[in-house]
């Protein structure tokens, strides 16, 4: 099926560029193997916010690219003001972060109108349109105010907190009430749906049946579509990776020595500070490992204006300083901190060389990471995933070591047992982990979401006549309404 996928950033159709982010790494290859048409920002700039422009139109394997022009007077306060500085701490559990202002919000939904305003001009008018993350809660009620009736879903590929804390977004009620426009909700986690069925029951009243919730404008179904990656194309990648310089180069570095690695964003939600504290205390309790392992933690910067992004940043360069100074020596440093991306084919051959791989965020809607350091090892002498069992990953690969990011002696002690793990056992944890990988690869969560959107009901009355549905709103009376609207 033909559909239409809008995020807020894409992944250009080149061969060998570094990455930043799992969103648009993941949609890459599912895209170019579906069809669909891929529209997101461009990363450039209008200096006018009165006219709304495509940047291009691309071909992109089977389908097409198309990247929007936004405005600049709205898009930074939507980005790093609205999206960044709250939405982002409130789904990841961090409300103490959250920084609010009425005019982000007013460019959040601007940015959103813009978004709506171009899909239309796509000229689509039957086909299906999947909208992507926490940019663009609000896209599908814009789209409902324009007449679209056509199915709309979106996925949300962070978690959803507690009712609690989602309360914490001055305009938790006004978002909230707009995704229900959308006819299929997914999320990464059977807990997601759990907090966002409770704020639907709690806040707003709103009648669910199994799930579906019923508006009088329709139906909107809540569903887990664990996202995956293509678990093949990460293997070979890894396989091939051998050859490369930067692979070559960091073996003959070793010396024989053994590797942890860490990948992620520069991101508080990543429980990076942690990790290396995990770290330094391992190398405290256990002197047997000095000079015998290093951790190569790569943190690529992301969102650098934001002020708890630069605090971030300071503490970490602080701590490696720091644990460095006590520990390492004339040959030996205990952690390698890189701030920079690397493509993936070189991430690949990185992960397949490492005995560990550190995955302990604090909140994670996924973390692709840790499927695609499983995807990269060799089956015959594969390494430990050390992983936190606040990540979404941590329901599906629950035969790696699994850790609470807020214990550092636990943590310490897990990376111990990692690095001292037999063969057998490594193999057989990595055996399970591979199974379940293949049977929820990137192409089986793009198809299951698109099919389950296919089956949605029209649209009985456009988004802004939302409201919330009576006792009586049943699916036989939405039946009944929709065969009357025809």
């Amino acid at each position: 099926m033909t559909v239409i996928v809008v995020s807020n950033r894409v992944a250009r159709p080149k061969a060998d560029e570094p990455v930043e982010g799992g969103l648009a790494t993941a949609l890459l290859p599912a895209v170019k193997n579906s069809g669909a048409i891929w529209v997101g920002a461009s990363g450039r700039l209008l200096e006018h916010s009165g006219k709304d422009s495509f940047a291009e139109i691309q071909p992109l394997g089977a389908g097409a690219l198309a990247t929007v022009d936004m405005p600049r007077a709205h898009y930074r306060r939507f980005y790093e003001g609205f999206a960044n500085s709250v939405l982002w701490p409130a789904l990841h559990s961090r409300a103490d972060l959250v920084r609010a202002d009425m005019e982000d919000y007013a460019s959040y939904r601007e940015i959103n109108a813009v978004m709506a305003r171009t899909l239309l001009r796509l000229g689509k008018p039957k086909t299906p349109i999947w909208v992507h993350d926490y940019h663009f809660m609000t896209l599908g009620r814009e789209l409902r105010d324009r007449g679209v009736i056509q199915p709309i879903g979106f996925f949300l590929h962070t978690p959803f907190p507690s009712r609690s804390v989602m309360t914490s977004v001055p305009q938790h009620r006004e978002l909230i009430q707009a995704m229900l426009a959308y006819d299929l909700i997914g999320f990464q986690t059977d807990d997601d749906v759990a907090n966002f069925s409770e704020y639907l029951s709690r806040e707003l009243g709103v009648a669910i049946e199994g799930d579906t919730c019923f508006t009088n404008s329709g139906a909107t179904r809540l569903a887990t579509f664990p996202i995956g990656i293509d678990v093949k194309a990460f293997a070979d990648r890894a396989t091939k990776a051998a050859a490369r310089p930067e692979i070559s180069r960091l073996r003959a570095s070793l010396l024989g020595r053994k590797l942890a690695i860490g990948v992620d964003r520069m991101d508080y939600s990543k429980g990076l500070p942690n990790r290396f504290r995990a770290f330094d205390r391992m190398l405290e309790l256990q002197p047997n490992l000095r000079k015998n392992v290093s951790l190569l933690q790569i943190a690529v910067p992301t969102r650098v204006q934001i002020p708890s992004y630069k605090q971030l940043q300071v503490e970490l360069a602080g701590l490696t300083g720091e644990i460095n100074g006590r520990h390492a020596d004339v040959d030996w440093t205990p952690i390698r901190y890189l701030n920079k991306a690397f493509p993936q084919s070189v991430l690949a051959g990185f992960y397949r060389m490492a005995h560990v791989g550190l995955v302990t965020p604090f909140q994670d809607g996924m973390n692709l990471v840790a499927k695609e350091y499983v995807a990269a090892q060799n089956p015959l002498d594969p390494g430990v995933l050390v992983l936190s069992e606040f990540a979404g990953a941590a329901k599906q690969l629950d035969a790696a070591v699994l850790v609470n990011p807020h214990d550092i002696d636990g943590m310490a002690q897990a990376i111990t047992y990692a690095l001292a793990m037999s063969a057998s056992e490594r193999r057989e944890r990595w055996n399970n982990m591979i199974e379940r990988l293949e049977d929820s690869a990137l192409d089986v969560w793009f198809s299951e979401f698109t099919d389950t959107l296919s089956e949605s009901l029209p649209r009985l009355r456009p988004a802004s006549q939302i409201a919330i549905a009576s006792p009586s709103m049943t699916p036989a009376a939405l039946e009944v309404g929709t065969a009357s609207s025809r």
